[in-house]
């Protein structure tokens, strides 16, 4: 049996911390900025956590148990 691989578009955007949580970054801030507020861009930048109803899927995803 082959081995299995994780997915591409998964490894690409998911980084898993030294505590075995998961980082991600948030959405909406590569085009149209001009219309949204400093405040919410500087919101944007920062890395967030994944949801907790969102990690089996993504540990799935990148073959974590």
């Amino acid at each position: 049996m082959s081995k299995q691989k994780t997915k591409s578009s998964a490894k690409k955007r998911f980084k898993v911390t030294g505590t075995g949580k998961i980082k991600r970054k948030h959405a909406f801030k590569n085009h149209i900025l001009t219309k949204k507020s400093k405040k919410r861009k500087l919101k944007l930048t920062h890395d967030g956590l994944v949801n907790d109803s969102d990690l089996p899927n993504i540990k799935k995803q990148l073959r974590l148990k």
